[in-house]
């Protein structure tokens, strides 16, 4: 490996993982129940399900077997995939405070006068780089309720803008994404509010998982498509981290549907806050935190605090987690938005993108490099990426995209 090929994509190999799958881990993404999930989020009427698009001429230029993508952009028309958690947890939220199962009810139902009537006025809080607050802005909004959504410094505006656009109190505080989840923990507390978080700590762990349920519902999609056209299991799937919350959500239910013949499962974080792939470096395995400012262009994994269940399912059963600078996530960009003739083309985001940059660089460039090896990445591979988030932030897209902002050479030079 070169110098510059370390400093593009740096590879940690989990050595904690174990040797098979334990049923009990993964109690919380049994098939029934996150098919209960899956049926209670269609009752929405924007509900439709997400395309799922095969690549087979980059494919082909990368020498693999196959590359699907889950385009998440196109989901309830927020272009990314966070409402599905954040939906799902306040509905439950509801649902619990009315004593009555979610299974039993839809959103037609929890949008009643008389839901209200019963709960009074609910204030939902959380932290957000942009796209969760959204969703859980959005989803207050559509079942009546406020949202008070606040965001880490450097957050985009335009991301600002479009949770003020679902109704939420929104603003942008001093501190780096960590810093601002902790602001909203103590807000939540002094006013009775109901933090809506995906990520857990010790004592508020009951609203991350349902927000990692909700996100468990996407995989019941990928797997029923996917089946349509392959009568194999894909054989790797990439997947972003920021606390893990999405992660360990799609991890869980095909460890679940697939067992021991479950794809290897890939962590890919940004460098600036690779909060996986430190802790899988270390001795122990202990769970590792980042700090600072976390100046990542892929501001939605901008985050430096693993969640400790998500921690659990992911250092269980990842392969092992890439850490990769920001120009990975931009040609990722790039490829998407500027297919092979006959591939579709996808608008991606910095951290919808990441994942597809991983997978070109490493066929196109290192080919024959131990990172390579170690993932089995050769012309077998069966790959399944998802792209989690389009243009959320336009301007930002159009400096990668059009004006060629962080090009390959950045780092050479």
């Amino acid at each position: 490996m070169t110098k510059s090929d370390r400093q593009y994509i740096k590879w940690v190999k989990n050595n904690f993982r174990k040797n098979e799958v334990v049923e009990q881990d993964l109690k919380d993404f049994h098939a029934e129940q996150v098919r209960h999930i899956h049926e209670f989020q269609k009752t929405h009427p924007a509900y439709t399900y997400t395309p799922l698009y095969e690549l087979p001429n980059l494919a082909s230029y990368l020498n693999v077997s196959m590359i699907q993508v889950k385009d998440e952009s196109q989901r309830f028309g927020l272009n990314a995939f966070k409402v599905l958690g954040g939906i799902y947890a306040i509905a439950k939220y509801i649902a619990n405070q009315l004593g009555e199962p979610i299974e039993h009810l839809s959103f037609e139902k929890l949008k009643h006068p008389s839901v209200k009537e019963r709960l009074g006025d609910v204030t939902f809080i959380s932290a957000t780089d942009g796209n969760h607050g959204r969703g859980v802005a959005w989803a207050a909004r559509e079942l009546g309720f406020k949202s008070v959504i606040y965001m880490p410094k450097g957050s985009s505006l335009q991301r600002l803008q479009a949770i003020r656009n679902e109704g939420a109190a929104a603003d942008i505080l001093e501190g780096n994404y960590d810093d601002t989840v902790r602001t909203c923990a103590r807000l939540a507390e002094k006013n009775g509010w109901v933090m809506v978080q995906d990520t857990a700590w010790e004592g508020y762990e009951e609203i991350p998982l349902w927000i990692m349920q909700g996100y468990s519902a996407m995989a019941y999609e990928m797997i029923e498509q996917w089946k349509q056209t392959s009568k194999q299991p894909p054989t790797h799937l990439f997947l972003q981290a920021g606390v893990g919350s999405f992660a360990a959500g799609i991890a869980g239910y095909f460890l679940h549907v697939y067992g021991e013949n479950a794809p290897k499962m890939i962590i890919v974080e940004p460098d600036q806050a690779d909060c996986y792939y430190q802790s899988l470096s270390t001795k122990e395995g202990r769970r590792e935190i980042v700090g600072g400012d976390m100046a990542t262009e892929m501001a939605g994994l901008a985050c430096g605090e693993p969640n400790t269940e998500a921690f659990k399912l992911l250092k269980a059963y990842s392969t092992g987690a890439l850490s990769c600078h920001d120009t990975i996530a931009a040609i990722g960009m790039r490829v998407y938005g500027n297919p092979l003739k006959g591939d579709p083309a996808v608008i991606s985001g910095e951290s919808g993108s990441v994942t597809l940059g991983v997978v070109y660089y490493l066929r196109k460039f290192m080919r024959d490099s131990p990172v390579t090896a170690d993932l089995e990445l050769d012309e077998n591979a069966r790959i399944l990426v998802i792209n989690t988030e389009g243009d959320t932030d336009e301007e930002n897209y159009r400096k990668i995209v059009w004006d060629g902002f962080l090009p390959v050479q950045s780092i050479e030079k």
